[in-house]
């Protein structure tokens, strides 16, 4: 991902920006499911979200010391979007389009990382943050392939986990 036509205060705005948007996508997606352990892992996916907000907000109050912080509208960076067209639309599909954006996160947050060879403490900090990006890309996988392999035998309900 070259992020080279963009300044850090834009990318930063950006990734505030894109940390809102999928926390409220994956709130969204826990609002439609049945299965409780799905809606837990997408409630987790939302908390994740939330974190790396408040980590991105920490990272650009220390270098913008004087300026406001007013997060867009819309990112001002392309980052792929997950468009959920209507309550009829297949939660795998919803999760394909998920995993998307945590693959552009993950590229995202490592060229980011980039910017801050000069502060090792902000440059882990974000590589940390792209870490935890890959591993949502691989819970979302996981499910994905779950939904695909049982959605289709009526196995993959609310309580298929359960125990006695």
């Amino acid at each position: 991902m070259d992020l080279s036509k963009f300044d850090e205060h834009t990318l930063l705005l950006g990734a505030l920006r894109s940390e809102i948007d999928s926390k409220e996508v994956y709130q969204q997606i826990a609002g439609r499911v049945k299965n409780a352990l799905l809606k837990d892992k997408l409630n987790f996916l939302a908390s994740e979200e939330e974190k790396h907000q408040r980590i991105i907000e920490g990272v650009y109050k220390e270098k913008f010391v004087n300026k406001e912080l007013q997060i867009p509208e819309r990112s001002p960076v392309p980052l792929p979007e997950i468009a959920i067209i209507g309550e009829m639309m297949p939660i795998s599909e919803v999760f394909s389009m998920a995993m998307d954006a945590e693959m552009a996160a993950y590229g995202f947050y490592n060229e980011l990382a980039k910017l801050y060879e000069d502060n090792p403490r902000l440059k882990k900090t974000i590589e940390y943050v792209a870490t935890m990006e890959m591993g949502h890309y691989k819970l979302l996988e996981k499910e994905k392939n779950n939904m695909e392999q049982f959605e289709d035998f009526d196995v993959y309900s609310p309580m298929v986990h359960t125990g006695p």
